[in-house]
């Protein structure tokens, strides 16, 4: 027993000295790979933390142009439902602006000859208020005119229809082959033009609103110079007073362009339309030409309902029905060479607009404040359009 002991431990301090190189082996080759394999091993885990850090960057800043862009979208919806609202204030105040920055160059014209800038605003308002009582004179008493002698003018529209007899015959032989066995006479309904006041009265502003619009269009016109330095001196750096002055200029000079060109495609159309009328036999000539030249103020929707005025009442007042039909054709052709060809190549060659952002923006306003946001569509995206080419391309640049 004494004997084997010691051997005993003998083979386990050989183990355990055995255990020990082992371990030193292993110790010295973990050390032998820290230069180049430990290396890389650490370069992984900092490139895994790095992913890590990269990734909760991109979702934070993801998040932030969420929130950016619903924070603009809900701003939109607010500003569009005050500007709804609102709308029997704000239209007249947005007209009076934009018709007075239109104006504000012959106010400037007029302080050149030695003319007060309120006298210059005095006369431009009192000459706006003028023409528009001209049109109103020369339009209402025709609409009234048709609409006092509806019953006659319906009983003679009914005598033309009858041309159309035939077709009512054989849609009726039609219906009736097909297993519909009524006997019924087919009449084909009268039109009216019961609807002319009561578009005329919405094309028109009320009296009120007309009061108010020249009242703040007489103040804004005088006070326009006040306003434009208040504005560029409210910036604190020279280069920001240079850029709102710059885009100030460019607006107005924009706006002025833009109503004088109208102004002159719409006097010819007006001219034209007028022509068209007395050439057909259409009467009131000169009052539906006016009718014609004032509504083309308003992108489409204007055009279109002269087209109708003129069907209509072409119709009516003819002795035949081709006749009838003649001066709706004449303003058709009118309006096409007017619309595709003449004013895009006199307005492209000052202003760059583009059609889809014209039909758009109408779309927009007219739905917002009818009839007049419509007039006002085509100036506002002027004024968008040199806001986002001075703020945007500028700093590009």
């Amino acid at each position: 027993m004494s004997g084997g002991e010691p051997r005993r431990f003998g083979r386990s301090r050989g183990f355990v000295a055995r255990g020990a190189d082992i371990v030193a082996t292993a110790s010295h080759r973990g050390a032998g790979m820290s230069g180049k394999e430990l290396g890389e091993g650490r370069r992984e885990q900092a490139d895994a933390s790095g992913d890590d850090i990269n990734w909760s960057w991109d979702s934070a800043e993801s998040l932030q142009a969420i929130s950016t862009w619903s924070l603009f979208i809900l701003a939109l919806i607010g500003v569009g439902w005050v500007l709804y609202v609102a709308r029997d204030i704000l239209l007249p105040i947005v007209a009076a602006f934009v018709v007075g920055v239109m104006l504000s160059p012959a106010a400037r014209r007029l302080e050149a000859f030695h003319v007060p800038r309120a006298l210059a605003a005095v006369g431009i308002v009192c000459v706006v208020a003028l023409v528009f009582a001209f049109i109103v004179t020369l339009i209402f008493p025709r609409v009234s005119e048709l609409t006092e002698g509806l019953p006659g003018l319906a009983a003679s529209l009914k005598e033309k229809l009858h041309v159309f007899d035939g077709l009512a015959g054989f849609w009726q032989r039609l219906t009736q082959s097909m297993g519909n066995h009524r006997s019924e006479s087919v009449a084909l309904p009268a039109p009216s033009i019961s609807w002319l006041p009561t578009t005329i009265s919405v094309v028109l502003p009320s009296i009120s609103e007309f009061f108010f619009f020249l009242v703040v269009l007489l103040l804004f016109i005088t006070k326009w110079p006040d306003l434009r330095r208040t504005l560029v001196m409210t910036f604190a750096t020279r280069d920001s007073r240079l850029t709102v002055l710059k885009i100030l200029n460019e607006i107005e000079a924009g706006l002025a362009s833009y109503l004088l060109i109208v102004s002159l495609i719409n006097l010819a159309v007006g001219a034209l339309a007028a022509g068209v009328c007395r050439l057909t036999g259409m009467p009131h000539a000169i009052g539906f030409g006016a009718m014609a030249a004032t509504l083309n103020f308003i992108p489409i929707i204007g055009p279109v309902a002269t087209f109708l005025v003129f069907l209509l009442v072409g119709v009516v007042t003819a002795p035949a029905l081709g006749q009838g039909l003649l001066p709706a054709a004449g303003f058709t052709l009118l309006i096409v060479v007017e619309g595709h060809f003449v004013t895009p190549t006199i307005i492209g060659r000052h202003l760059e607009l583009n059609a889809l952002a014209v039909l758009l923006s109408l779309a927009f306003w007219t739905w917002l404040w009818g009839p007049m946001g419509a007039f006002l569509s085509t100036p506002i995206l002027i004024v968008a359009l040199i806001l986002r080419q001075r703020l945007y391309v500028d700093e590009e640049r």
